[in-house]
């Protein structure tokens, strides 16, 4: 197997199919992933320092206690995945052009965390601190904020958003006519445009 040592650092792991591997306790530091399917791995109680994932694919894998210090998903796919269960010891993660379905960051801190041009579908953030974080251009159809912290955070070219502005707080968050008009959606108004 490409991966039975225990630590690795600065590999490059090119096309990878791990599907349903456990890969628990595993530590990588300045990793690359390209291309790689982890659909149903383990990686409980693993740590990723400054590791990238480009084109991977992440369908109901497992990160229950897995610690992210500086982790980057750029074009990949997470599918069913309780990010949640992350380790929230200095968390810090982005999301650039991917696709999150079923995926859920309930109570997670991630201010200052990226999501620009991505695809959030069906998405938990319940009780999540997204102070000032990045979803321009994101897609967020059927995704739930409540009791999220939305300050200065950024809508602009965001779609298919529900936020409640009574149930999150948003103060200084930027949003794009004309879908900031869905903000009034909880209130039953009819905008004639």
């Amino acid at each position: 197997m490409p991966l039975s040592a225990q630590s690795f650092e600065q590999h490059t792991f090119q096309k990878l199919s791990l599907s349903g591997q456990d890969l628990r306790r595993k530590e990588f530091s300045g990793c690359r992933f390209e291309h790689c399917d982890f659909g149903a791995c383990d990686f409980s109680h693993g740590v990723f320092i400054d590791c990238l994932f480009r084109d991977c694919s992440f369908a109901n894998t497992k990160f229950d206690h897995a610690r992210f210090q500086g982790a980057a998903f750029e074009g990949c796919k997470l599918v069913g995945v309780a990010l949640a269960k992350a380790n929230p010891f200095l968390l810090r993660w982005s999301f650039d052009r991917c696709k999150l379905q079923f995926c859920n960051f309930s109570g997670l801190k991630l201010a200052h965390g990226r999501f620009s041009g991505s695809t959030l579908r069906d998405c938990d953030f319940g009780d999540v601190d997204l102070k000032e974080a990045d979803f321009t251009d994101t897609d967020l159809r059927g995704s739930r904020f409540h009791h999220a912290q939305l300050e200065k955070a950024d809508f602009t070219g965001a779609r298919s958003y529900f936020i409640d502005p009574t149930a999150n707080r948003l103060k200084g968050a930027k949003f794009s006519s004309p879908e900031v008009y869905g903000l009034l959606a909880v209130f039953g108004v009819k905008i004639d445009a």
